[in-house]
């Protein structure tokens, strides 16, 4: 008589049918291991994630898999521990999938990783494999990251829920660096409610409480962001139809971002300089491995002097204490995503224009999937909050979540949930 499979086991079995019916197509993993995911599964922790998979960004450390963050230099790179934010998930629960594809050092060179709702669209960067597999119906949480939009763009294109918390919620060890001002690590999930499980995990040593109660914001700031001109008519169209629809229930307020003008070009500033302290040894010891464009960010770095690197950060702080007088307690900011809908693959992986601001000012921010843009890809909205203030983001995005139409279901999709 045959044994009956665990729950575990029915969990690993399905993922791995999963992974093998999509990936060939969708191409989200640079690794993945049905033998460990087998071996993880019989010996996988109950908690709060049992049941829910992960898929772990190739910037971030997972034992026994290779950390090669989307360079030739790291072929081979073995991880011997998991990073922190692996571990806790692990405890929680969570069955890890494998690898998912980013861009090198999670700046701007592509892998081969398609957006699933169009195979000749890019899935954004840099967390576009992590994006692919949620969207796909692969994995219910993606690990991803954020040093310039490389969280929001992605969600945005993929149809999504993208939650960057506020700068130094989540354990960074075992996670590449790139600039240090603004890495922060995020999830890429189907829905808030996932979202706000994973970061009842990950926010502390200890798993906290989920305690997610949709809440309507006392007031909307629709932020076009300087760079409202960058915003094609796809994105023109979705952040007012998003603004129209939180408008039949709150009050939403035009907001002059003049003041923060120079944001994006201080958030260029800073991450130029820091990569060029953070990649050394590459830029040195490996150029010849290098892409062009992340030699570019680097050359661009070492040319800065240390006097206008500080007069940045001293100019980053003052706008992120004007931020603060913005976002009080109950204000919901609402922003573009991305500049439109994914762009060809050949046309690269997007700009970051539209969350350079909020990743300068360290908000946290949640995108949310629904809308839709001129051709029906998916064009996602931001909503931020305070720093800080990460449950009453998630909670005013539950209740967003109610209000936006249905996240459209990508054509490469083999989840069981829409």
């Amino acid at each position: 008589m045959t044994q009956a499979q665990t729950p575990a086991q029915d969990h690993a079995a399905a993922l791995i049918s999963r992974l093998e019916t999509c990936e060939p197509e969708v191409r989200a993993f640079t690794t993945y291991d049905p033998v460990r995911i087998r071996a993880d599964a019989a010996t996988a922790c109950s908690g709060p994630l049992s049941g829910l998979s992960v898929g772990v960004k190739d910037i971030i450390d997972m034992a026994g898999y290779v950390t090669a963050h989307g360079s030739p230099i790291y072929d081979g790179n073995m991880a011997r521990a998991d990073a922190a934010c692996v571990t806790q998930l692990r405890q929680a629960g969570a069955l890890c999938a494998g690898k998912t594809v980013t861009t090198e050092f999670a700046f701007f060179r592509p892998g081969p990783t398609v957006n699933p709702h169009d195979p000749t669209r890019t899935p954004g960067g840099s967390s576009s494999g992590s994006a692919a597999a949620v969207a796909a119906g692969v994995i219910d949480i993606g690990l991803a990251s954020q040093t310039a939009a490389s969280l929001t763009r992605p969600a945005s294109y993929c149809g999504t829920v993208g939650f960057k918390p506020s700068y130094g919620r989540y354990a960074a060890a075992g996670v590449k660096s790139l600039a240090p001002s603004f890495d922060t690590l995020g999830t890429l999930t189907r829905d808030v409610a996932t979202a706000a499980l994973a970061d009842a995990v990950l926010k502390g040593p200890v798993a906290a409480p989920v305690i997610l109660t949709p809440t309507a914001p006392e007031r909307v700031l629709l932020c076009r962001t300087p760079h409202w001109g960058e915003a094609d008519d796809s994105t023109r169209m979705v952040v007012e139809k998003a603004a129209s629809l939180f408008a039949a229930h709150v009050p939403v307020v035009e907001q002059d971002m003049s003041a923060f003008a120079d944001a994006a070009a201080l958030h260029i500033t800073i991450m130029s300089y820091e990569a060029a302290q953070a990649l050394a040894w590459e830029y040195t010891a490996r150029h010849n491995l290098l892409s062009p464009q992340i030699a570019g960010l680097l050359e661009a770095g070492r040319t800065i002097s240390y006097a206008t690197y500080r007069a940045a950060l001293e100019q980053a702080e003052q706008l992120r204490d004007q931020m603060a007088a913005l976002a009080t307690p109950g204000t919901v900011l609402l922003a573009p995503a991305a500049p439109g809908e994914a762009p060809r693959l050949s046309e690269g992986t997007g700009s970051p224009v539209f969350s350079r601001v909020w990743t300068l000012l360290r908000l946290p921010t949640v995108t949310l999937p629904g809308l839709v843009g001129a051709t029906g890809l998916p064009v996602g909205v931001q909503l931020l909050a305070a720093f800080g203030a990460d449950e009453a983001l998630l909670d005013h995005a539950a209740w967003a979540e109610t209000i936006l139409p249905a996240r459209p279901v990508p054509q490469l999709h083999v989840g069981q949930n829409a």
